[in-house]
């Protein structure tokens, strides 16, 4: 074993670094409920982040209707963050195998519209 400066013995380095163990965590899900949303909605205070979701009849456009919020799921701001590694995590994968998502629904749902108005304000 060698020693430091101060002549104390200097530990190994496995032993002054942990190795990260993925933790398996156990989930009961047999009493969820799953709900589809394509609506979203954000808000919060300094202590917590407020997650609505809903459906949206009228996803193009404005919607002339009110989006009924069918689940609100409140988070501490450390919870968030965790949710937001997975949600970049996920998406990563998902495009790494699909391609890019594109959020833009008018790109998504006229792709020829984008081309022209690029090829006339080029």
């Amino acid at each position: 074993m060698s020693e430091d400066q101060s002549g104390t013995p200097a530990a190994p380095a496995a032993e002054a670094q942990p190795q990260a163990q993925p933790m398996q965590v156990q989930v009961n899900d047999e009493n969820c409920l799953a709900t589809y949303a394509n609506f979203c909605r954000v808000t919060g205070s300094p202590e917590e982040l407020i997650v609505d979701f809903g459906l949206n009849p009228q996803p193009i456009g404005i919607p002339k209707d009110p989006i009924q919020v069918k689940q609100r799921i409140i988070v501490n701001f450390f919870t968030a963050k965790r949710l937001l590694a997975a949600l970049q995590m996920s998406i990563a994968r998902h495009e790494a195998v699909f391609g890019v998502l594109e959020t833009d629904i008018n790109k998504r749902v006229r792709p020829g519209l984008a081309q022209q108005q690029a090829r006339q304000n080029g």
